[in-house]
């Protein structure tokens, strides 16, 4: 439900990406019903993969997500000290 022109911010945004896991993590493998608001029930499973479009055998690539966004931003905080020195002496 994210418009056309906006989904790139989703692919890199770590923010995202964590939400997806918790999501998947908590909720991707659990059999219980629920009760909908239109008088409908489901399996929670089912309500995460059908209406989130959130996939539990994603959950690997996810993780593999957050940590290359962790040595990522690990390298460039190293790489801009190391580097960019704004002082003038």
């Amino acid at each position: 439900m994210i418009p056309g022109w906006w989904i790139w911010y989703y692919w890199i945004c770590p923010v995202a990406w964590t939400v997806y896991g918790i999501i998947t993590a908590q909720y991707g493998d659990v059999n219980n019903k629920i009760d909908l608001m239109n008088g409908n029930t489901t399996i929670v499973r089912m309500y995460v993969e059908e209406r989130l479009g959130y996939d539990h055998d994603f959950l690997g690539v996810v993780a593999m997500v957050l940590v290359a966004f962790s040595v990522f931003f690990a390298l460039m905080y190293a790489f801009c000290i190391k580097y960019l020195n704004f002082q003038q002496r």
